[in-house]
C-alpha cells in the first residue's frame, strides 16, 4: 500500500513539474566543426529552427570565436573554464583544443541566425532590432521560424516588419501560391532591396508560374514609380538645402551690392571666416567645456557674425571706401583681399581641411520613405536660413537703419541731401552683409568641409542669385536662391553635375538678356 502511494505521488510530481528543455542533438553540434562549410551552414540553420536558449548559447559562442573542438567533443571555452557545448556542463579544459575555422559566409549565417533568435526575446527593443536587421537579408529556410515569431508577436510595429520578412523568405517557396502571396505582400513596400528581390521573378527563366510572374512585374513597376517619386522629393529637399546656403551667402551680398554697387570678390572668404569661427568654438568647448560640447554651435553663431562683421568693416574702411564708382579697381582689390584672407586662414589653421562635427541634436534624420531620409542638419539649416531672413526683413523694413539703407540704395544723392549719413551707412551695411555671410559659413560648416578655399565655390553662385533676384531685393534673393538650388539639383539627377552647371549658366544668361533688372526690380522715380 505504501509503495502504491509513493508511486502515485511520484507520478503527480512528474506531471506537475515543467517539461525540461531537450538538449540540442550532439551530432548536430558536432557538425558545426565540420570541414565542409555547407554542412556548417546546414547545422547553423537547423539549430536556429529550434529557437531554444541552448541553441542560441552555442551559436553565440561560435560567433564570438569561443567554440573549440577537442577530440570528438565541441566545447565552449571562456578563459580558463570549459563547458560541453551540447549540455552546458563544466568539463576539464583541454590542453590544446582546435579552434573552428569561420569565414565570411559562416559569419553572415551566424549573424542572421542570432538576429532571428532574438525575435523570441522578451525585450521589445531586442526584438525590434532583430526585425530591422532581417529587413535587408532573409533566407527561405527562415520562413518557418519567422512564421512562429509572427504568431507570438503582439507588437504592431514589429509584427508589420515580420510580415515583410516572412514574405521575403517565401519568395523561394516551392509552392506558387505561397510565392504569389509573398509578392502581393511585398508590392506595397517602397524599398530598393525588396525591388531587387522581386526583379528575378519577372523573368520566365526564373519564375515559371505566370500568375506569380505577372504579379511581380506589376509590383516592380508600381515600386519604381514610388521610388522615383521619393527620389524626386529627395532632390527637391537637397535643392532647398543648397538654396538656403546660397540665400545666406547672397543676402549680405545683396545688401552691399545694392547700397554701394561694390562687386566684392572676397565675399566667399567671409563665409570661410564664419566656418572657421564654428571650428574655433568647437575647439574651445572641447578643451574648456567638454560637458557642453553640443552647444558649441549656438555659441558660434554670434561669434561668426561679429567676427565676419569686424573683418567687413576693416575691408570697407581701409580699401573699398576709396574705390567707390571704380568697378574694375574694386574687382581687383577685393580679389586681392580674398587671397590675403585665404593665406591668413592657412597660417592660422593650416592648409588642410579641419573637422567640424555635427552636435548630437543635429545627427540622424527623419525617414519618410525607405529610400528617403531627411538629415536633421539640413532641416535645421533650412530653418536657420528662414530665421535669418526674417530678422533681415525686420531690420530692413521696421528699423531706422533699414530705412536709411533702402534710401541710399534707391538714391544716394537725395538721401545725403536729406541728412542720411551715407558714409556711415556704407560701413554699417557692409558690416551687416559680412556678418550674414559669416552666419552662412556656420551653416555651411555642418554639411561641407571647412578649409581655406571653401568660399571660392560660392562666390559666383552668390552673384548669380543677386543678379537674377534683383539688386537690393530680399524677395528676389529668396526666389532666386531657392529656384537655383532646386533647379540645379533636379538637373544633376538627370544629367550630371557638369552639364547641370552649364545649363544653369546658360539659362541665367538668357534670363538676364530678357530681363536685366532681375525678378524684382527696384521701384522709384530716380532709379537708374
Amino acid at each position: 500500500m505504501l509503495r502504491r502511494l509513493l508511486f502515485l505521488l511520484a507520478c503527480l510530481a512528474l506531471q506537475a513539474a515543467p517539461t525540461a528543455q531537450a538538449a540540442p542533438d550532439a551530432a548536430l553540434v558536432r557538425q558545426l566543426a565540420d570541414d565542409d562549410n555547407s554542412r556548417k551552414v546546414e547545422a547553423i540553420r537547423q539549430l536556429t529552427q529550434a529557437a531554444d536558449p541552448d541553441s542560441a548559447r552555442i551559436l553565440k559562442a561560435m560567433a564570438d570565436d569561443s567554440l573549440y573542438l577537442a577530440g570528438d567533443k565541441v566545447l565552449i571555452i571562456d578563459g580558463d573554464q570549459a563547458f560541453d557545448a551540447t549540455t552546458g556542463k563544466p568539463v576539464k579544459a583541454p590542453e590544446s583544443p582546435d579552434s573552428l575555422t569561420i569565414n565570411n559566409r559562416i559569419r553572415g549565417e551566424l549573424a542572421n541566425a542570432l538576429a532571428a533568435l532574438k525575435l523570441f526575446d522578451p525585450d521589445r527593443a531586442l526584438r525590434l532590432e532583430s526585425a530591422t536587421k532581417l529587413q535587408s537579408k532573409v533566407d527561405p529556410e527562415m520562413a518557418p521560424l519567422l512564421a512562429r515569431a509572427l504568431e507570438k508577436e503582439s507588437d504592431a510595429e514589429i509584427k508589420a516588419m515580420l510580415t515583410l520578412a516572412h514574405a521575403q523568405a517565401n519568395l523561394g517557396n516551392p509552392d506558387p501560391l505561397a510565392r504569389l502571396a509573398a509578392v502581393k505582400a511585398l508590392s506595397e513596400t517602397t524599398s530598393p532591396t525588396v525591388r531587387s528581390l522581386l526583379l528575378p521573378l519577372t523573368q520566365k527563366e526564373t519564375e515559371a508560374d505566370d500568375r506569380v510572374r505577372y504579379k511581380a512585374i506589376a509590383a516592380v513597376k508600381h515600386m519604381e514609380q514610388r521610388l522615383g517619386f521619393a527620389e524626386l522629393l529627395g532632390r527637391i529637399f537637397s535643392g532647398l538645402s543648397l538654396g538656403s546656403i546660397l540665400l545666406l551667402a547672397a543676402l549680405g551680398l545683396a545688401i552691399t551690392y545694392g547700397v554701394m554697387g561694390v562687386i566684392n570678390m572676397a565675399h566667399g572668404e567671409l563665409l570661410m571666416i564664419g566656418a572657421y569661427s564654428a571650428y574655433a568654438m568647437q575647439s574651445f568647448f572641447r578643451a574648456v567645456l567638454p560637458d557642453y560640447l553640443d552647444w558649441y554651435l549656438a555659441a558660434a553663431v554670434p561669434v561668426a557674425f561679429f567676427t565676419a562683421a569686424v573683418v567687413g568693416v576693416v575691408m570697407e574702411r581701409t580699401v573699398i571706401r576709396w574705390l567707390y564708382g571704380r568697378t574694375l579697381e574694386t574687382l581687383l582689390a577685393t580679389w586681392g583681399l580674398s587671397l590675403v584672407l585665404i593665406q591668413a586662414a592657412r597660417v592660422l589653421f593650416g592648409a588642410q581641411n579641419v573637422e567640424v562635427a555635427n552636435p548630437s541634436w543635429m545627427s540622424g534624420g527623419i525617414e519618410l520613405l525607405p529610400n528617403l531620409i531627411l538629415p536633421w542638419n539640413r532641416i535645421i539649416i533650412v530653418g536657420f536660413a528662414l530665421f535669418v531672413l526674417f530678422l533681415v526683413w525686420v531690420l530692413m523694413n521696421r528699423t531706422r537703419l533699414g530705412m536709411f539703407v533702402r534710401a541710399v540704395t534707391q538714391n544716394r544723392a537725395m538721401a545725403g541731401c536729406v541728412g542720411v549719413p551715407t558714409a556711415r551707412i556704407d560701413t554699417l551695411a557692409f558690416a551687416l552683409g559680412a556678418g550674414i555671410a559669416g552666419l552662412g559659413g556656420v551653416a555651411l560648416s555642418q554639411i561641407s568641409n571647412v578649409g581655406p578655399d571653401m568660399g571660392q565655390g560660392y562666390i559666383v553662385d552668390s552673384f548669380m542669385v543677386v543678379v537674377v533676384g534683383g539688386v537690393g531685393q530680399l524677395a528676389g534673393a529668396v526666389w532666386a536662391a531657392l529656384g537655383l538650388g532646386i533647379f540645379s539639383k533636379l538637373l544633376e539627377g538627370w544629367s550630371g553635375a557638369v552639364v547641370a552647371k552649364i545649363t544653369v549658366l546658360v539659362a541665367i544668361i538668357v534670363f538676364i538678356q530678357k530681363r536685366p533688372q532681375g525678378i524684382f526690380a527696384l521701384k522709384g522715380r530716380f532709379v537708374e
